[in-house]
């Protein structure tokens, strides 16, 4: 967990916040906004059965017996490490171990509410010593994610059939220019899924330019009462001077919006621009580990 701010003091109060909607001790942030009606939005949608995956596959390293990281994977240290466990000589079963760095670039994850604290408040404004007491995360945890997702999505595809350039700065006016394409509205609880045509997989440093988003994209997700957000592009990273974090400093942090972080998206563009449909059931059911920071996630889309 990392305790910051990068937002000038003058400018918080500006930000869009849902401290208190929801109560003093509301864990669930956004994931309020789905209901029945928006869960049956997206049952309305199913039409052709076709599913679609968007988190990028992971080949576990070898923490023990040596060999090579694989090149998808340089970034340190890789998502996911293995080692075997035999049972028995010769085994009656084969059983692992993984070790699996949960906020890894290269691995599609949900962030908690917990995972970016403010001055020292995680949403909805609780004190770190009450978020974290006991050396474990007791307030806005990943225990809030074990029922599972489930909405209607729409994507938002910012570059069909090309991709962003590096270093673009994305703004509301992309989103709204997008969900015009879509021909479709946003209702409350809807999932937003973004695409800007960057495959996590691809990037090899976590300090390559990239897109990232802007602050009134936070205040356009506010404004549509977003349940969720996925993306395959995201936010700069703190080793830039003066870097901004938005979705998670205000999104995830003020407004306690959930961040699926590195979502593989060309799959979906490529099934929604086929079908000419930009709207699907949303599905995402998070491991069940309670009280983490994160875990990761294989969210879909049913069409």
């Amino acid at each position: 967990m990392t305790d910051h701010n990068v937002y000038d003091s003058d400018q918080t109060d500006d930000l869009p916040s849902n401290w208190g909607r929801w109560g003093d001790d509301d864990e669930r942030g956004t994931l309020n906004l789905i209901t029945a009606e928006s869960r049956l939005r997206g049952y309305a949608e199913l039409a052709s059965g076709e599913v679609v995956s968007l988190a990028v596959p992971i080949s576990p390293s070898l923490f023990a017996g040596g060999g090579p990281w694989p090149r998808s994977q340089v970034l340190s240290p890789p998502p996911v490490q293995q080692t075997m466990t035999y049972t028995g000589s010769p085994p009656r079963a084969l059983s692992d171990v993984l070790l699996i760095y949960t906020h890894h670039v290269h691995m599609t994850h949900i962030d908690a509410l917990a995972h970016i604290p403010l001055d020292g408040l995680v949403y909805p404004g609780k004190s770190l010593f009450e978020t974290t007491r006991g050396g474990t995360i007791n307030h806005g945890s990943t225990s809030a994610f074990t029922g599972g997702i489930v909405t209607r999505g729409i994507l938002l595809d910012l570059a069909p059939g090309a991709r962003l350039d590096a270093e673009y700065v994305i703004h509301a006016a992309d989103l709204d220019a997008a969900l015009e394409r879509t021909g479709r509205s946003l209702e409350p609880g809807d999932a937003v899924v973004i695409r800007g045509g960057w495959r996590v997989r691809e990037r090899e440093d976590i300090d390559d330019p990239y897109p990232y988003f802007a602050l009134d994209v936070i205040q356009w997700l506010a404004d549509h009462d977003v349940s969720i957000i996925a993306s395959d592009v995201g936010d700069r990273v703190l080793s830039k001077p003066g870097a901004e974090i938005p979705l998670h400093d205000v999104a995830l942090a003020r407004l306690g919006m959930p961040l699926i972080d590195g979502a593989e998206v060309e799959e979906l563009a490529e099934t929604a621009d086929r079908l000419g449909r930009w709207a699907f059931l949303f599905v995402c059911g998070p491991m069940p580990v309670q009280n983490s920071t994160g875990v990761p996630v294989n969210p879909l889309a049913l069409f």
